[in-house]
C-alpha cells in the first residue's frame, strides 16, 4: 500500500487530518459529527441493522435453484448437479445455506469491496462455499483487462492471492456500499440517541412541578419535598398523588424544540433507508403508512431494492461456479413467487383473462408460474366473438 504524504498544515488539523485517514484505512469514517462509522459499529444503530437485516434475510429465505435448458425451450431443476445442494441445503459442512447467503448478504452492504467466499473444488467439482472476512481482501485489477485478483490476509499475517475462479465475490454497486452512502445519517442519529438517553436517562425531563405556597420555609420545603419522594418514588411511583392545601401540581410539557428533536429522529430513519431503498413501514416507520401505499411499498421493495441484488448474485453464481461450457446450458435463479404473488386469486384471474384473448398461451403462463410446458400448451386461444364471419367454415 502506497504511503500518502501529509498535508503541511497546523499541528491540530494535521493530527485530525492524520487520524481520519488512518480511520479510512481500517474502515471508519469520522464524520462531520465526529462520530467514526464503521461497518461493524454500523450496526449498533437499530435503523441500520433492520435495513441490513430486511434485505439479508429475505435474499437468503428465497428459494435458489440451478436449472437446466430443454431441447424445448423449457426448462428443468438441475438437482443432480453438486452445486444444487450447495446453493439451496449447505455451503459447507459448518453452515446452511441460509446462514452463508445472509451472511454474505449482510457483508456485501455493508462493505464497499462487498462480500468474499472461497470456492473449495475436488476433481475439477465444486465441494464447498467458504466465506472470507471482507475486511481481510484487497480487490487488485489488471490495468489492461480489468480482470481481479483478490489479496487475502490470513489470520497468522500471511498473504494469499486467489484469482477469480477461486472466489465468489458480491460486488457492491460502484464500490459504493449502502451503508458507506448512509453513515453521515447513521452518524446524526447515534449523535441523537445518545443526547436522548442522557436527557432520559438523567432525569432531565421531569413530568411535573410541585408549586409551594407562598411564604413556605425552607425547612417545611425539605421535609414536603422528602414526604412527596417517599410517597410517590420506588414502589409508590405512578400512585394517586395527594397535595396539602395550597399546593399545586403543574405538568411540563415538550417544548417546541423538544418536538422538533422527536421529529428530526423520526426523519433520520428515511434518511438511512434511502441508500438501501428500503421503504419506510418495512423499518416499522408507519408515519405516513396507508394500506394502498403499504402495498405499494411492498412492490417497490422487490422491484427496486430486492431484484437488482438478486441478479447481481445470480451473476455471480454465472461468473465463478459455472464452467464456460456449462454457461450455455445451465443458470441459477431465485424465486421471488412468494412475494410477487401475494394475491393468487387476482393472478389467476388475470391469467385466465391473457390466455382468453390471446395475449398469452398456457404454456406461458406455466412459465411465468415455474412449471414445465405440456403438449398443446403452445396454442393461442382466439376469443370467437372475435373471428370473421365464415373462418370456421373454411377451417
Amino acid at each position: 500500500m502506497e504511503a500518502k504524504a501529509s498535508p503541511s498544515v497546523a499541528p491540530d488539523a494535521q493530527d485530525t487530518e492524520a487520524a481520519n485517514w488512518l480511520a479510512e484505512i481500517f474502515g471508519a469514517h469520522r464524520g462531520l459529527t465526529g462520530v467514526s462509522v464503521t461497518p461493524e459499529n454500523a450496526l449498533k444503530c437499530p435503523t441500520a441493522y433492520a435495513c441490513v437485516a430486511v434485505i439479508a434475510q429475505a435474499v437468503a429465505q428465497l428459494p435458489l435453484h440451478l436449472y437446466e435448458r430443454t431441447g424445448d425451450g423449457g426448462r428443468e431443476r438441475a438437482t443432480a448437479h453438486p452445486l444444487f445442494s450447495i446453493l439451496n441445503d449447505q455451503a459447507n459442512e459448518w453452515t446452511s445455506a441460509y446462514d452463508f447467503r445472509q451472511s454474505m448478504m449482510s457483508s456485501a452492504l455493508r462493505y464497499d469491496q462487498g462480500a468474499f467466499a472461497w470456492i473449495g473444488r475436488a476433481g475439477g467439482e465444486i465441494m464447498e462455499l467458504v466465506q472470507i472476512p471482507s475486511a481481510s481482501v484487497s480487490v487488485e485489477t489488471d490495468p489492461v483487462t480489468r480482470e481481479p485478483n483478490y489479496r487475502v490476509t490470513l489470520q497468522n499475517g500471511r498473504v494469499r492471492t486467489y484469482d477469480r475462479f477461486d472466489i465468489l465475490h458480491i460486488r457492491a454497486m460502484d464500490g459504493v456500499a449502502p451503508m458507506t452512502a448512509a453513515r453521515e445519517a447513521i452518524a446524526i442519529m447515534t449523535v441523537m440517541e445518545r443526547h436522548a438517553a442522557k436527557l432520559f436517562g438523567k432525569g432531565a425531563r421531569p413530568s411535573g412541578l410541585l408549586k409551594a405556597p407562598k411564604g413556605l420555609s425552607v425547612d417545611a420545603m425539605k421535609r414536603a419535598v422528602s414526604s412527596w419522594n417517599k410517597a410517590h418514588s420506588g414502589d409508590g411511583g405512578g400512585g394517586t398523588a395527594f397535595l396539602e392545601s395550597d399546593w399545586e401540581w403543574v405538568a411540563t410539557q415538550l417544548s417546541s424544540v423538544d418536538a422538533q428533536f422527536m421529529e428530526l429522529r423520526g426523519q433520520q430513519v428515511v434518511e438511512i433507508a434511502r441508500p438501501f431503498r428500503i421503504p419506510p413501514p418495512m423499518l416499522q416507520d408507519y408515519g405516513r403508512a396507508t394500506w394502498s401505499n403499504q402495498e405499494e411499498g411492498g412492490r417497490q421493495f422487490l422491484a427496486l431494492c430486492l431484484l437488482p441484488w438478486l441478479k447481481v448474485w445470480e451473476g455471480a453464481i454465472r461468473r465463478s461456479l459455472l464452467t464456460r461450457d456449462e454457461r450455455a446450458t445451465h443458470f441459477a435463479e431465485f424465486l421471488v413467487d412468494d412475494l410477487a404473488r401475494a394475491n393468487q386469486a387476482a393472478r389467476m384471474e388475470a391469467y385466465a383473462k391473457a390466455i382468453t384473448n390471446g395475449i398469452l398461451n398456457p404454456n406461458e403462463v406455466r412459465a411465468m408460474e415455474n412449471r414445465p410446458p405440456y403438449a398443446g400448451g403452445d396454442e393461442f386461444r382466439r376469443p370467437m366473438n372475435t373471428e370473421t364471419p365464415g373462418a370456421a367454415d373454411a377451417a
